[in-house]
């Protein structure tokens, strides 16, 4: 493979996944949400969300840590983690792979929604009572707009904050949640034939500034305001999903 024939797109990926992995690296989650929303200013979603697979699944597992007190985290979010594998392997059978000028506005929806949210500073409180019904609910709804979008914070961030976690468990259930998310967003992508041998190269590429992303993106929280920089993160991904939808 020469110079000329590398995709002009690739530049402008590996910077994104530099950025996508500093946000994470700074507030704990953001890396598909910055990605997608930023990749698909330039690439099809499908394509979009394919690149991200590898990624997002390493830099979550990674999250995941100390792996010792995962299992009864599992256990106890394992309503929400069936509803997102069978929400999202519902949508891509109903909808197919993300593509089309009707995904681009349904994840502008989704970062407008979750932006608003995030800046609202709403507290939401989930009780034991009702997590057993109401987390499959959650998770089939974050798997639909997985399916639709490649994007999977909305609702799922929301409801695992409503459980009141503290909050190292509360970082180690989103990574537990994004990676099973991104697992079947895999699954759905290569039933819709969008998950080529080609694209997990591609996808296993991006894995690297991601990683430096987050290395560069350890350093700077121990120099800004998590809660300022995460702000201004809302703020622009409110911005990006408005021009998504009316574009």
């Amino acid at each position: 493979m020469t110079l000329a024939s590398l995709p002009s797109w690739l530049p402008v990926a590996l910077a994104i996944f530099v950025l996508a992995g500093l946000v994470k690296g700074v507030v704990g989650l953001g890396l598909p949400t910055v990605a997608m929303g930023l990749l698909a200013l330039r690439l099809p979603p499908a394509e979009a969300a394919a690149l991200l697979v590898v990624p997002s699944l390493v830099t979550n597992v990674w999250q995941t840590r100390p792996w010792g007190t995962l299992a009864p985290l599992a256990r106890r979010l394992a309503g929400l983690l069936l509803g997102v594998c069978a929400g999202t392997w519902l949508g891509a059978w109903l909808l197919g792979a993300p593509a089309g000028a009707w995904a681009r506005v349904a994840l502008g929806a989704a970062l407008i929604a979750y932006a608003l949210w995030s800046l609202a500073g709403a507290v939401l409180q989930a009780p034991p009572r009702v997590q057993r019904w109401l987390g499959p609910l959650v998770g089939a709804a974050t798997g639909l707009v997985t399916a639709a979008t490649g994007v999977f914070v909305v609702p799922a961030v929301p409801y695992l904050q409503a459980l009141g976690l503290q909050r190292d468990a509360f970082v180690q259930a989103m990574g537990l949640s994004f990676s099973v998310s991104t697992l079947a967003l895999a699954v759905g992508l290569a039933g819709n034939a969008s998950f080529s041998g080609a694209a997990l190269g591609w996808s296993l590429l991006m894995l690297a500034p991601a990683l430096l992303g987050m290395a560069l993106g350890g350093r700077l929280r121990q120099r800004l305001s998590p809660l300022w920089f995460r702000r201004c993160l809302m703020a622009g991904l409110l911005l990006l999903g408005g021009h998504m939808v009316v574009a």
